[in-house]
Protein backbone atom coordinates (compact mmCIF):
# COMPACT_ATOMS: atom_id res chain seq x y z
CA UNK A 1 0.00 0.00 0.00
CA UNK A 2 1.57 3.40 -0.55
CA UNK A 3 1.77 5.46 2.10
CA UNK A 4 -1.08 8.85 1.87
CA UNK A 5 -0.20 12.87 2.21
CA UNK A 6 -2.48 12.54 4.80
CA UNK A 7 -0.22 9.93 6.47
CA UNK A 8 2.76 11.46 5.48
CA UNK A 9 1.99 15.03 7.40
CA UNK A 10 -0.76 14.81 9.60
CA UNK A 11 -0.04 12.25 12.12
CA UNK A 12 3.84 13.48 12.22
CA UNK A 13 2.19 17.37 12.92
CA UNK A 14 0.57 15.56 15.75
CA UNK A 15 3.04 13.82 17.23
CA UNK A 16 5.74 16.65 17.03
CA UNK A 17 3.31 19.27 18.24
CA UNK A 18 1.98 17.14 21.42
CA UNK A 19 5.85 16.63 21.68
CA UNK A 20 6.69 20.16 21.75
CA UNK A 21 3.56 20.84 24.44
CA UNK A 22 5.13 18.81 26.89
CA UNK A 23 8.61 20.39 26.61
CA UNK A 24 7.16 23.61 27.11
CA UNK A 25 5.48 22.24 30.59
CA UNK A 26 9.44 20.73 31.01
CA UNK A 27 10.57 24.45 30.39
CA UNK A 28 8.13 25.88 32.89
CA UNK A 29 8.86 23.26 35.79
CA UNK A 30 12.26 24.22 35.34
CA UNK A 31 11.78 27.62 35.68
CA UNK A 32 9.50 27.85 38.56
CA UNK A 33 12.35 25.42 40.44
CA UNK A 34 15.32 27.46 39.42
CA UNK A 35 13.70 31.21 39.63
CA UNK A 36 14.18 31.99 36.41
CA UNK A 37 12.16 34.16 34.23
CA UNK A 38 10.22 32.52 31.41
CA UNK A 39 10.69 36.05 29.38
CA UNK A 40 14.32 35.52 29.49
CA UNK A 41 14.24 31.96 28.40
CA UNK A 42 11.57 32.99 25.61
CA UNK A 43 13.76 35.44 24.33
CA UNK A 44 16.94 32.87 23.99
CA UNK A 45 18.79 32.57 20.59
CA UNK A 46 21.14 29.72 20.24
CA UNK A 47 22.90 32.47 18.09
CA UNK A 48 21.81 35.97 17.41
CA UNK A 49 21.10 35.87 13.79
CA UNK A 50 18.65 33.33 14.42
CA UNK A 51 15.07 34.04 16.09
CA UNK A 52 14.44 33.31 19.81
CA UNK A 53 12.63 30.31 21.31
CA UNK A 54 9.68 32.04 21.23
CA UNK A 55 8.97 32.33 17.25
CA UNK A 56 10.79 28.61 17.43
CA UNK A 57 7.68 27.53 19.03
CA UNK A 58 5.35 29.58 17.19
CA UNK A 59 6.51 28.42 13.91
CA UNK A 60 6.16 24.70 14.98
CA UNK A 61 1.93 25.78 14.28
CA UNK A 62 2.86 27.98 11.49
CA UNK A 63 4.87 25.17 9.62
CA UNK A 64 2.46 22.40 10.56
CA UNK A 65 -1.32 24.08 11.26
CA UNK A 66 -0.96 26.95 9.05
CA UNK A 67 0.49 25.18 6.27
CA UNK A 68 -2.40 22.87 5.78
CA UNK A 69 -4.44 26.13 5.74
CA UNK A 70 -1.94 27.67 3.31
CA UNK A 71 -2.78 24.97 1.12
CA UNK A 72 -6.01 25.10 1.51
CA UNK A 73 -5.93 28.84 0.45
CA UNK A 74 -3.46 28.36 -2.32
CA UNK A 75 -0.97 30.34 -0.69
CA UNK A 76 1.12 30.26 2.18
CA UNK A 77 3.12 33.57 4.37
CA UNK A 78 4.98 32.86 7.43
CA UNK A 79 3.38 34.21 10.17
CA UNK A 80 5.29 37.13 11.22
CA UNK A 81 3.44 38.84 14.31
CA UNK A 82 4.66 38.52 17.69
CA UNK A 83 4.70 35.42 19.24
CA UNK A 84 3.22 34.22 22.32
CA UNK A 85 4.49 35.69 25.53
CA UNK A 86 4.32 32.87 27.93
CA UNK A 87 4.22 29.06 28.77
CA UNK A 88 0.22 29.07 29.11
CA UNK A 89 -0.46 30.55 25.59
CA UNK A 90 1.57 28.75 23.67
CA UNK A 91 -0.07 25.48 25.23
CA UNK A 92 -3.26 27.01 24.26
CA UNK A 93 -1.89 27.80 20.95
CA UNK A 94 -0.69 24.53 20.29
CA UNK A 95 -3.40 22.85 22.03
CA UNK A 96 -5.77 24.56 19.35
CA UNK A 97 -3.16 23.80 16.49
CA UNK A 98 -3.44 19.32 17.63
CA UNK A 99 -7.42 19.96 17.63
CA UNK A 100 -7.77 22.07 13.93
CA UNK A 101 -5.46 18.75 12.96
CA UNK A 102 -7.05 16.38 15.08
CA UNK A 103 -10.32 17.44 12.72
CA UNK A 104 -8.86 17.81 9.36
CA UNK A 105 -10.74 14.72 6.99
CA UNK A 106 -8.23 12.51 5.42
CA UNK A 107 -9.84 12.64 2.23
CA UNK A 108 -9.67 16.91 2.08
CA UNK A 109 -5.55 16.73 2.78
CA UNK A 110 -5.67 13.68 -0.33
CA UNK A 111 -7.50 16.20 -2.32
CA UNK A 112 -4.77 18.77 -1.95
CA UNK A 113 -2.45 16.47 -4.48
CA UNK A 114 -1.72 18.65 -7.34
CA UNK A 115 -3.09 21.77 -6.64
CA UNK A 116 -1.18 24.97 -7.22
CA UNK A 117 0.46 26.19 -3.85
CA UNK A 118 2.44 29.78 -3.81
CA UNK A 119 4.83 30.45 -1.43
CA UNK A 120 5.43 34.33 -0.36
CA UNK A 121 7.61 35.78 2.15
CA UNK A 122 8.14 39.50 1.19
CA UNK A 123 9.69 39.64 -2.37
CA UNK A 124 10.00 36.05 -2.82
CA UNK A 125 7.40 33.84 -4.42
CA UNK A 126 7.97 30.02 -5.02
CA UNK A 127 5.52 28.26 -6.82
CA UNK A 128 4.57 24.71 -5.55
CA UNK A 129 2.43 21.80 -6.20
CA UNK A 130 0.94 21.67 -2.59
CA UNK A 131 2.32 18.30 -1.82
CA UNK A 132 5.58 19.34 -2.91
CA UNK A 133 5.33 22.11 -0.77
CA UNK A 134 3.70 19.97 2.66
CA UNK A 135 6.62 17.40 2.08
CA UNK A 136 9.72 19.49 0.76
CA UNK A 137 8.83 22.84 2.42
CA UNK A 138 6.66 22.88 5.79
CA UNK A 139 7.66 19.69 7.09
CA UNK A 140 11.17 20.26 6.51
CA UNK A 141 10.58 23.79 8.39
CA UNK A 142 8.07 22.19 11.23
CA UNK A 143 11.17 20.15 12.24
CA UNK A 144 13.71 22.79 12.33
CA UNK A 145 11.73 25.02 14.21
CA UNK A 146 10.65 22.24 16.69
CA UNK A 147 14.62 20.36 16.65
CA UNK A 148 15.67 24.67 17.63
CA UNK A 149 13.14 25.04 20.16
CA UNK A 150 14.24 21.58 22.11
CA UNK A 151 18.11 22.51 21.26
CA UNK A 152 17.50 25.92 22.92
CA UNK A 153 15.83 24.33 26.04
CA UNK A 154 18.67 22.17 25.98
CA UNK A 155 21.06 24.48 26.22
CA UNK A 156 19.31 26.63 28.88
CA UNK A 157 20.15 23.29 31.21
CA UNK A 158 16.06 22.63 30.95
CA UNK A 159 16.38 18.71 31.43
CA UNK A 160 15.32 17.28 27.97
CA UNK A 161 16.31 13.67 26.17
CA UNK A 162 15.74 12.82 23.09
CA UNK A 163 12.08 11.16 23.76
CA UNK A 164 11.02 14.57 24.54
CA UNK A 165 11.93 16.00 21.32
CA UNK A 166 10.35 12.66 19.86
CA UNK A 167 7.04 12.57 21.41
CA UNK A 168 5.10 9.44 20.92
CA UNK A 169 6.12 7.19 18.57
CA UNK A 170 3.00 5.70 16.13
CA UNK A 171 4.44 1.91 17.20
CA UNK A 172 2.79 -1.15 15.45
CA UNK A 173 -0.17 -2.68 17.62
CA UNK A 174 0.84 -5.75 19.43
CA UNK A 175 -0.81 -8.60 17.36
Amino acid sequence: MAISLYDATIPSYLQILRATAATIDKAEAFCAERGCDPAELLGTRLIEDMFPLAMQIKWVSTHSLGAIEGVRAGSFSPDRTAPAQSFAEFREEIGQSVAALEAIDREEVESFVGRDMLFVAGERRLEFAAENFLLSFSLPNFYFHAATAYDILRHKGVPLGKIDFLGRPRIKAPS
